[in-house]
């Protein structure tokens, strides 16, 4: 199973970096490697009578590897074709049920969406004509050779047009997204209708066997609702935390730095924290700017550090001493709005960011809490 995601926490065994991309492998891939080689071990025994047990299930296992060396290279027709475009590609990830390409930036165009996403379907479509051309013509003698080529043609078939269902997580999900998104000029829009499908899609994986039992007249094992339920519980969450994201994303054109940024008061280092409160209180000012004797802003009080001095103390504290010295990152247009305002915080993580005018005068500080009540909603 394929999907793109955003950054996020991991853990695992590194294994190389193919066309610059890290390639990791989770710990969750050595519990699906063990339950494939044991579900595997025993067919490959009956379609094999020659092999011992040991032996099928090292072949089974083999068969574990390649299938997921396959979903690797499904991984990196995303990756790769991403990179070309000029996407930045994290890292790609195999796990329990598949693998992920951490892209972190969304394609610009939905023409461009559509192939990023189609690649990976398309790679392992691709794998499983050449395994099954290979099956007819070359590898054909029975024996282990043809069972592995077999068994993999097969796999990359299943995977292939699984991931072209219309539902987000899933690849067809991108492509349908890419698709409203075109139709709409509204990407937003694309999103919610994949999302729903991938909703849709995780409702029929359960009810499809559950239906079929029931009308044939035969009983449930719960054993077969097994992987369906895994399945249909992953492109639920999935699709869920894509109506999320395009709920906030919704919200990116309303952060506007002059909307929310502070009225800055300038003082100097040596001035006392009661003092400087004091004065930003009678100037309606929500922030405090260090600046040098020559007026130049050279830090930002930062407003926790001030919330966790006591008020008794203030007196004696110099604002100073709670001031971050501005790095060149931290300092931003007061123009910038929405996608290019969020990159740039993005680019340099903090609390708070000075606000200059295009001829270098302060504008204002923009506070990253304020920011992030735009899309909480608080």
């Amino acid at each position: 199973m394929s999907e793109q995601s955003p950054r996020r926490e991991f853990s695992g065994l590194r294994m190389g970096k193919p066309f610059g991309i890290p390639v990791y492998v989770s710990w969750t891939w050595f519990v699906v490697a063990a339950f494939i080689t044991m579900m595997f071990g025993p067919r490959f025994r009956q379609m094999l009578p020659e092999l011992d047990s040991t032996a099928a299930y090292a072949v089974a296992f083999v068969f574990a590897v390649l299938l997921y060396v396959s979903v690797l290279l499904h991984e990196l027709a995303h990756s790769v074709l991403a990179k070309w475009y000029g996407l930045p590609v994290r890292r790609i990830t195999l796990y329990l049920l598949g693998g992920v390409s951490e892209i972190e930036k969304e394609p610009p165009t939905p023409g461009k969406e559509f192939m990023v996403a189609a690649a990976g379907p398309a790679l392992s479509l691709g794998l499983a004509g050449l395994g099954l051309l290979g099956d007819i013509f070359l590898i054909n003698n029975g024996g282990i050779p043809e069972l592995l080529v077999w068994q993999l043609w097969v796999a990359n078939l299943i995977v292939g047009v699984f991931n072209l269902m219309p539902g987000l997580p899933l690849d067809g999900g991108r492509m349908l997204r890419a698709g409203v998104w075109k139709l709409t000029k509204n990407p937003g829009s694309g999103t919610v209708v994949a999302a729903w499908g991938g909703r849709v899609l995780a409702v029929l994986l359960v009810a499809f066997p559950v239906t079929t039992s029931l009308l044939g007249g035969q009983d449930l094992d719960i054993t077969d609702l097994l992987w369906p339920l895994v399945l249909a519980s992953f492109i639920w969450m999935g699709a869920s935390q894509s109506l999320r994201v395009a709920k906030i994303r919704a919200r990116i054109p309303q952060v506007n730095a002059r909307t929310l940024a502070r009225r800055a008061m300038p003082v100097t280092a040596e001035t006392p924290l009661s003092e400087a409160l004091r004065q930003a209180g009678e100037r309606r000012a929500g922030a405090l700017v260090v600046v040098g004797h020559d007026g130049q802003p050279l830090a930002i009080v930062n407003e926790a550090a001030v919330q966790a001095t006591p008020e008794h103390r203030r007196p004696w504290v110099n604002v100073g001493s709670l001031a971050k010295s501005l790095e060149p990152s931290m300092v931003l247009g007061a123009d910038l709005t929405g996608e290019p305002l969020i990159d740039a915080m993005r680019e340099a993580p903090g609390s708070e960011y000075l606000l200059v005018e295009d001829g270098g005068e302060i504008y204002g500080v923009l506070a990253t809490a304020d920011v992030n009540r735009v899309f909480t909603g608080v």
